[in-house]
This record gives structure tokens, sequence and C-alpha cells, in this order.
């Protein structure tokens, strides 16, 4: 499928993704954004590894009945999400920091307080931010958690219906060349990081799930301190699906991030 690609384009200005307003739901940027059209596969039915690829598509129950509910996800979720990267990376220990709700409804998001899909790709970590996180979440630790391997992993999956409107695509990190990764700053209220934006090349290669029902997951690397050739970082994005049914209704979301351990 052809399917438009957010990309930004490398003009040297200073990139910027600001969050502020309740809960964090209001977003500044900064930076030139410019489509490509690129190939979208569809990954149902092919064979992907954390490590080869940098994410991995699995069936995955869940017994949240209301994500919404911040007590029920936390313990609930992010046992599960725990579990699920464990099993999937191999890590020894996994340590789940936060999540993400998102809906393509504006009205539940000014009523939920919660975020929009969003339109770019980018790679939520960079090469100094996988670090500092370790450092910032856990600070007694840190110095002697980083001296090991670490690598930060996130879980996304559909909350109720299955996603039909703004899908995510990802891309094959061994598709993805070092320069292609452009460093944004990521403010907050109450800190600031670093992520990646993705400038285009014709070498990536990217891939969709169709439909992702709630007892499906997308387990997906976005950093990792291992420099030997496997997968460190992994560029996805919402997109504007061409056959998404016109009066589909908007996707509801959550992904779940968490420092794994080795």
């Amino acid at each position: 499928m052809q399917a438009g690609i957010p990309y930004t384009v490398a003009t040297g200005e200073k990139l910027v993704n600001e969050t502020f307003g309740p809960n964090n739901i209001r977003r500044r940027t900064s930076g030139t954004e410019e489509f490509q059209q690129v190939e979208v596969s569809d990954g149902r039915g092919k064979s992907f590894s954390l490590d080869a690829n940098g994410f991995v598509f699995v069936e995955h129950k869940t017994a949240v009945k209301d994500f919404f509910d911040p007590e029920e996800l936390k313990s609930v979720y992010y046992p599960e999400v725990a579990a699920l990267i464990r099993k999937h990376s191999g890590a020894k220990r996994v340590h789940v920091f936060d999540h993400t709700l998102r809906s393509g409804d504006e009205g539940e998001r000014e009523e939920r307080l919660i975020r929009e899909p969003v339109l770019s790709a980018h790679n939520d970590y960079t090469d100094w931010s996988g670090p500092n996180r370790v450092r910032e979440l856990l600070p007694d630790e840190a110095e002697s958690l980083l001296e090991s391997r670490f690598a930060i992993i996130q879980v996304w999956r559909a909350i109720n219906r299955p996603i039909q409107s703004n899908p995510l695509a990802i891309a094959d990190a061994k598709s993805i060349a070092p320069d292609d990764l452009l460093i944004a700053e990521r403010r907050y209220p109450n800190r600031v990081g670093q992520t990646y934006r993705l400038k285009y090349s014709p070498a990536h290669r990217w891939f969709y799930f169709p439909e992702m029902r709630r007892d499906e997951a997308l387990v997906f690397k976005v950093y990792d301190s291992e420099k030997d050739g496997r997968a460190r970082f992994t560029p996805h994005t919402s997109f504007d699906d061409p056959s998404t049914p016109p009066g589909a209704p908007p996707r509801q979301s959550i992904e779940a991030r968490a420092l794994a351990f080795f």
C-alpha cells in the first residue's frame, strides 16, 4: 500500500517538541515536515524480532477492563507489560515507568485529558536521552545499571475497538542509517529530554498491522545500549491509511514504556 509518511526536512533549524497544558496534552513543534509517498507493507504473517528489526507483533490478551483507570493500569497492565517484554527481549529485569493514552477524537481528548496520535516519524530516545532516562528514574542505581546492557522498550495496542483510523507505521530498524536521525529537544514542564526525528531515505522499509485488536500488541525497541549491529532505534508514526473506510471510529490506543536490563 502506498501512503504518506511525515518526515522532517534537515534544514539546520533547531528542532523542538514541547508538551504543556492540562496533563501535558498540548503540543508545539518546530521544524519543517514533508510527506513522502512510500510503500507501507502489511506485516501480518511475517516474522520479525526485536534485535533484528526492532519490533515484534504478538497476540497478547490483557485482563484490563478499563484502560482509562490509572490504578488498574498500574496494578494489572504494568505487570502484564513487564512479563511480555521479559518474554520477547530476554531481559532479567523490566521497570515499566509510564504510559500514554491517545485518541483521534478531539472531544474525548479534552474530556479525558489524553493526547492525540503523533503524525511525525520519530524515535522516542537518542544516544544521550536513553541513559539519561535511567538516571532520572532510578538515580540510586543508575550508574551501576548503566555498566551493563539496557534497552527502552514500548508496547502499543488498541484499547477498545480494532484500529481503522491513524494506525501505527513502524520502520524496520535495519533500514535506518545513523545519518537519517535528527536530534530534537523534548521539552516538558519539569524536564528536558531528546528524541530523534526521521529524515527521508528511499532505503526505509515501513510496516503496519491492519485493524489491530485489543488482544494484539506491537512491542518495539526505542533504545538499546548495545552497539554490536542489533536494532537500536525503531522510528514510528501514525499515518493516514488510504484504506480507512468512511466514518471509521477514531483511534484509541495506549503505549507503555519500560526500561529493560540484561
